[in-house]
């Protein structure tokens, strides 16, 4: 059984989130500090080794300088 992590649709999300944080201009350590969590932490979630959750997603986006509901648009966008 695939892990839900590694699921077609889910696969597009990490990208996704690290380019929200590259647009931002951030680190994976200035992201951290700011959701208050380890550098690995943001690395995990970028590489799909870790499952963002809705309340992670609306986090992540802030200190992205993004309105959680406009990511979540473009996040549908690229689904199609």
């Amino acid at each position: 059984m695939t892990k839900a992590q590694h699921s077609l649709g889910y696969r597009p999300l990490p990208p996704f989130l690290r380019n929200l944080r590259e647009e931002a201009g951030l680190t994976q350590r200035q992201l951290g500090l700011a959701l208050h969590k380890p550098q690995s932490w943001v690395y995990n979630c970028e590489t799909g080794n870790r499952r963002v959750d809705v309340a992670e997603f609306i986090a992540w986006c802030r200190p992205c300088g993004v309105e959680p509901q406009k990511a979540f648009k473009r996040f549908l966008d690229i689904l199609g």
